[in-house]
């Protein structure tokens, strides 16, 4: 997978799954638990998974994995490993299949150990979380996606994109026993740093998942005081103030927001 494929991943969680964190609240041991427990409430593996996916692929689909997995066992050196197991993950990519795309960006993590590998890895899972209709599916996506996550917390806690991931990676498949995790986490960083515009825009758009419209217009609005040329802050107002009924300003945030695309 290119740089750009990689980079392509990322942007797509990023459209839902902004970013989040920056401080540690909690102990590496509760933290390790937590992820243990995730990964143990996995109703799948990813042979299961792998054997699924292969049972609906057709000929041509079929042949391109088989001989990247004949690849793969003939590569010894990890560096080959690395290049084999990035062009898996772009093939199950593209074939719909963002769990076992997850699966392989995790074992180039485990190779390379770098925060970015585990960034791209967690938003990979993310994304699987996202389009997933599977349960099991599903929970297989989110307990990796906060492995990843943490792994990359650990090598960089105070990059705020990969907490705000992990908190994210909650709030899309919330644990049964604490099911507003993700909201707290981020309602937590709010307070610790009002000002920051990511975290303002993350949770303004949560507030227009849930049709909480002047709630997010008070944030975005905020957050366009603080980084007045924000070109998501800008589209988001403008989804803010159409659901709140100010078509006026809805219309004028949505040009705003077509010509910065542009």
């Amino acid at each position: 997978m290119t740089k750009l494929q990689w980079a392509l991943i990322a942007s797509a969680v990023g459209m839902f799954f902004i970013l989040y964190l920056g401080c540690e609240t909690k102990p590496e041991d509760i933290k390790a638990l937590e992820t243990s427990r995730a990964l143990a409430a996995e109703s799948t593996d990813i042979n299961t998974l792998l054997q699924e996916a292969k049972s609906s692929l057709d000929g041509m689909s079929s042949n391109s994995v088989l001989a990247l997995e004949t690849e793969l066992d003939a590569a010894l050196a990890d560096s080959a490993r690395v290049e084999v197991f990035k062009r898996l993950a772009s093939n199950w990519y593209s074939l719909g299949y963002p769990s076992i795309s997850g699966y392989y960006a995790q074992q180039i993590a485990e190779l390379q150990g770098t925060e970015e590998s585990w960034s791209i890895a967690g938003t990979t899972y993310t994304i699987c979380i996202q389009q997933s209709q599977e349960q099991k599916v599903r929970d297989f996506c989110t307990g990796r996606a906060i492995q990843a996550f943490e792994s990359a917390i650990s090598l960089n806690p105070d990059e705020t994109a990969h907490q705000v991931n992990l908190a994210l990676a909650y709030a899309a498949n919330p644990p049964q026993d604490n099911p507003m995790k993700g909201i707290l986490l981020l309602r937590d960083l709010n307070q610790k740093d009002p000002d920051n515009v990511l975290v303002l825009n993350t949770l303004a758009r949560l507030a227009l998942q849930t049709g909480q419209y002047p709630r997010a217009v008070e944030r975005l609005e905020r957050a366009l005081q603080l980084e007045p040329g924000n070109l998501n802050t800008i589209c988001l107002l403008a989804e803010a103030y159409q659901g709140s009924g100010d078509v006026k300003k809805a219309e004028a945030f949505a040009e705003q927001c077509r010509n910065q695309r542009k």
